[in-house]
């Protein structure tokens, strides 16, 4: 007889789903239940109250540093959620005068250069400068030979002093002939033409005493002097050379340094304000800077604007004059140029760096009472190279941050580096008190356990003579161990 299908084991694909089931279903109980505890172990670790000593429920780990527990470090949750003060330089508004400048880049230029020429023709026999001297207006350079121009002055001469005899000679003759023809004893053709000869005579006596003046500014000019005071440059000729009237290189090439002019560009905004101040009598300062703008090299006076605007730059050329009494100036030399257009007396001004821009406008951060900031709307006006002026918004004695504004905002929390270090000696005690408690603590621990170690060690001796713990010659084998330290398991027995 077969079976009934109704009796017996199931099927075993039936078990397998109800097994699998079943499996998923804990698993998924056992996946909340680990969540939730470490939902509340996340919660217990952040919430929990800070200890201030021993924990009657266990032991209570504490660090070497003195710290309380999770909370009462600088580094634990609970400095997260209150932000530290953010350290950051301040600064006081004041009255200051707001000079305003015209910056430019210049061009040191020379009143005047001149390139010594010779002008008479000749052989160099003397150069009498050195390369790189200064020289004083009218000062000999060199010499070219003056035999030549001598001799010409003394033929010159020559010439003149026998035309003067013979008009001296002429002029007695027409003296007596006028007495003749006052006596009817001479005809008046022949006194005519002796007044004619006369006059000729003192005609050939005026080109004589030309010439001899010409031989004698020939002879003066083999001479070579300087015509302006400066500095003289690389000598371009040599003794023995032989050098022509009107010769481009000439015999050197002088500069005038002192005094000397820097030529210069400025928009032609400002051309308004510079004749303004030029028409109310105003002398305006020029400084000469190096080309880091931190050194002036000189001081000068602004001497005059170009009569035309460069159509092309939308700029104009201005001159100022310096008297460059050290040479600090040489010529075709770039330098920064700054002149002193105006300047605005008792202004309130801040550091510039204390100035900041935002969607609404410029704006600083003011420090309150309580060590907090406001951010303030500002107008701002002249900016200077160290501060700028506030036109509107600040009052003077102000106190406003310079540095470390980028990480602030409205109503933060500050301190300033005279504050962090008024602070640093009482946390330096702080922290050493902490410091002696933690190794405190660490030493006695060191103790406890020393003295917990010594019990395993004696309780184990007792089981190698047979007498269980407590009982025979060591009764203290099994006592209650030291205060504060946990009691471990005894000792297996040895049979």
């Amino acid at each position: 007889m077969e079976p009934s299908s109704s009796s017996g084991a199931p099927p075993e694909p039936a078990q397998r789903t109800a097994v699998s089931r079943r499996g998923r279903s804990l698993g998924s109980l056992i996946a909340l239940i680990v969540l939730a505890a470490i939902v509340a172990l996340a919660w217990y670790l952040t919430h929990r109250p800070t200890p201030s000593g021993g924990n009657a429920g266990g032991p209570v780990a504490t660090s070497k540093g003195g710290g309380s527990g999770p909370r009462g470090g600088a580094g634990g949750p609970g400095a997260a959620r209150g932000a530290p003060p953010s350290t950051v330089g301040v600064a006081k508004a004041r009255h200051a005068d707001i000079p305003i400048y015209i910056e430019a880049l210049g061009t040191v230029t020379p009143i005047a250069v001149a390139t010594v020429s010779p002008q008479v023709s000749g052989v160099i026999t003397e150069v009498l400068y050195k390369e790189g001297d200064m020289v004083r207006k009218g000062q000999p350079l060199a010499t070219i030979d003056p035999r030549p121009f001598q001799m010409a002055l003394d033929q010159a001469t020559a010439a003149r002093v026998r035309d003067e005899a013979q008009l001296n000679a002429a002029r007695v003759q027409l003296e007596r002939y006028q007495v003749l023809l006052k006596q009817d004893s001479i005809a008046r053709q022949t006194v005519d033409t002796q007044d004619a000869l006369v006059k000729q005579l003192v005609g050939t006596v005026g080109v004589d005493r030309a010439n001899e003046n010409a031989a004698r500014l020939n002879l003066t000019w083999s001479h070579v002097v300087a015509p302006i005071a400066g500095r003289v440059g690389l000598r371009p000729v040599d003794v023995g050379n032989y050098v022509a009237a009107g010769n481009a290189t000439g015999i050197g090439t002088i500069t005038q340094v002192s005094p000397i002019d820097v030529v210069f560009s400025i928009p032609q905004e400002r051309v308004p304000d510079v004749r303004a101040r030029l028409s109310a009598g105003a002398k305006l300062p020029v400084s000469a800077l190096d080309s880091t703008r931190t050194q002036v090299l000189d001081d000068g006076e602004f001497l005059t604007l170009d009569n035309q605007i460069d159509v092309q730059t939308g700029t104009i050329k201005a001159k100022g004059r310096f008297a460059n009494a050290k040479g600090t100036l040489f010529p075709n030399q770039f330098v920064n140029v700054r002149l002193l257009l105006n300047t605005i007396d008792a202004a309130v001004v801040v550091p510039v760096i204390a100035l900041r821009h935002g969607p609404s406008g410029d704006f600083v951060y003011v420090v309150n009472a309580d060590r907090t900031v406001s951010l303030r709307n500002i107008s701002a006006g002249i900016a200077g190279v160290n501060d700028v002026e506030i036109t509107k918004g600040l009052a003077v004695g102000d106190e406003v941050v310079t540095e470390g504004g980028d990480r602030l905002k409205d109503g933060a929390r500050i301190q300033t580096s005279a504050d962090v270090a008024a602070n640093a000696l009482p946390g330096e005690r702080s922290a050493q008190k902490g410091a002696r408690r933690g190794r405190g603590g660490e030493g006695g621990g060191s103790r406890r356990e020393a003295n917990g170690a010594a019990a395993p060690d004696n309780g184990a001796a007792t089981p190698a003579n047979g007498t269980p713990p407590g009982s025979g010659s060591n009764p203290g084998v099994a006592a209650t161990p030291p205060s504060g330290t946990v009691a471990g398991p005894a000792a297996p027995t040895n049979k």
